[in-house]
């Protein structure tokens, strides 16, 4: 089964929407199929240019577009109850123990705190989902009311992940306005995200750099 056939699964595109409602009702971001097309998107991309096989990037984009279903139960442990919503849809649409145990520990390990970048699927995942930070996230449209997620999200501009050529460094890009939010709220509440992506570029064989306003900051 491929990436485009998940994507166009109701069952599954009704429990993105659902998640996406509860964290709305919760006052997060936005989940929804902006965020995880993007972060499906990107994770393809850093698979691909490293070479891995046409299956495996299709494996590590399947977990990427369900990997933030587990916040339909709750926000809190939502990659462990993703990953465990994960293996009853894919079994019960017929993919092999072996795909659907790749793309489990994937979403099972793709949050701060709990998770670790325990194969290539994981890390490029980490890696999409924690550089998905920009200005249309925020549901808030009230200025005066942003919290410190809402000015960080907010002030972001443009944000780009690449690999060099060389195919030894991955790079996240950020264009800040600083009128919305400061370098240093975004470290404080990403500090461990960028912990994180440092570990998972790592697994990978590449070293993170982050980049804010042309300022390199890791």
């Amino acid at each position: 089964m491929t990436y485009q056939e998940i994507k166009e699964n109701e069952e599954i595109n009704t429990y993105i929407r659902q998640a996406d409602a509860t964290l709305s009702a919760l006052g997060f971001t936005e989940h929804s199929f902006a965020h995880v097309t993007l972060v499906a998107e990107k994770t393809g991309y850093i698979l691909s240019s490293l070479g891995y096989p046409p299956r495996t990037v299709e494996l590590a984009k399947i977990a990427a577009y369900l990997h933030d279903i587990g916040n339909l139960v709750n926000r809190v442990a939502h990659s462990q109850s993703g990953a465990i919503m994960a293996f009853r849809i894919l079994d019960h649409l017929g993919f092999p123990a072996e795909e659907i145990g790749q793309i489990v520990a994937a979403i099972g390990n793709h949050d701060e705190g709990t998770g670790v970048p325990v194969s290539p699927l994981a890390a490029a995942l980490i890696l999409a989902d924690k550089s998905d930070v920009r200005r249309n996230r925020v549901r808030n449209q009230d200025e005066s009311a942003f919290d410190i997620h809402d000015r960080v999200n907010y002030s972001v501009k443009k944000a780009e992940l690449k690999i060099n050529g060389a195919h030894t460094i991955i790079k996240l890009k950020l264009s800040v306005d600083t009128r919305y939010g400061s370098v240093m709220d975004y470290f404080e509440i990403f500090l461990q995200r960028m912990i994180l992506c440092r570990k998972a570029a790592e697994k990978l064989g590449l070293e993170f750099k982050l980049m804010i306003n042309e300022q390199q900051l890791i």
